[in-house]
């Protein structure tokens, strides 16, 4: 007797369309979220109205660690912002984020950065610099606060 005909694999079901939409919507809205992270100024507004103290956003933050991750990494284009989210795992950066001059200087490296594709600590080393190079640098005191 004959064995039966091998069925077709079988695919996945097709996504719902409401599912998938607003999978979509949450992927946009969080990464415009840690995007904006990039901004120092904007970190700085966050700590004076009290969100840094707030147990489910820092949460929040701690579950957004998944972006820096390379599948979800490349879709962001300021850099920066994965540098700003590692560090804003740290209470001592956090805090540091309530003193304009500490902002200042994140914004003036991070200018720097971008103009010159270097740290402004670092005058005389060209573009190329690898960032885990400039991990252990500091601003205001604060670890790592220099050089992303």
């Amino acid at each position: 007797m004959a064995s039966p005909a091998p069925s077709p694999p079988s695919h996945p079901p097709a996504p719902d369309p409401t599912a998938r939409a607003a999978n979509a919507q949450k992927f946009t809205l969080e990464l415009e979220f840690v995007q904006a992270l990039a901004n120092p100024w904007y970190l700085h507004t966050l700590a004076h109205q009290g969100y840094f103290e707030d147990e489910a956003f820092l949460e929040y933050l701690k579950y957004l660690e998944y972006w820096r991750q390379p599948q979800y990494a490349r879709f962001i284009l300021y850099p920066h912002a994965l540098h700003h989210l590692e560090l804003l795992q740290h209470a001592p950066f956090r805090e540091a984020l309530t003193h304009p001059d500490l902002v200042q200087s994140l914004h003036e490296k991070q200018y720097y950065a971008w103009a010159k594709g270097r740290r402004a600590d670092e005058p005389g080393e060209g573009a190329g610099k690898k960032e885990e190079e400039g991990a252990g640098a500091t601003a205001g005191g604060i670890p790592g606060a220099g050089g992303g």
